[in-house]
């Protein structure tokens, strides 16, 4: 898919908000949805999306809907490095599929990074349900809940 074109309401991300698929969801307020990629390109890493906006990529969408996700995106980030603790952590986000990008609602990726481990190949191996699960918990004690 190119930069340009008509949201697909049915895309993974947008059923996802509806509650027509299922996430390990970490966080989630009245507009913005956050939850562990099920393809991990590393131990940890978190999607961020938007829920109201029907944006393909950071072209579509408005600065407020793009602000709230940031801050979802920093106070996650911060969960995660606490957390986890990697050497570093890396913060992305993709337009368009030769970018990388894979689902067109738009999403910040944060993949914590650990010394000597390589950087998984995006959107290639699934993680094991039961992995996620445990994850999950462990984030949502951190974060008080």
């Amino acid at each position: 898919m190119s930069l340009h074109g008509d949201y697909d309401a049915q895309n993974i991300f947008a059923q996802i908000i509806r509650g027509e698929a299922p996430c390990y969801k970490l966080y989630e307020d009245e507009d913005v949805l956050a939850f562990l990629d099920v393809f991990p390109q590393s131990y940890g890493h978190t999607l961020v999306i938007p829920k109201r906006s029907a944006a393909r990529n950071i072209l579509d969408i408005d600065v407020d809907s793009l602000a709230k996700v940031m801050a979802v995106v920093q106070r996650l980030t911060r969960v995660l490095v606490e957390e986890l603790e990697p050497a570093g952590v890396q913060v992305a986000q993709f337009n368009g599929a030769p970018a990388g990008q894979t689902v067109f609602h738009i999403h910040m990726h944060i993949v914590p990074r650990f010394a000597g481990e390589q950087l998984g190949i995006h959107a290639s191996v699934k993680a094991e349900p039961a992995e996620l699960a445990q994850l999950q918990a462990r984030l949502l004690r951190r974060m008080g809940h």
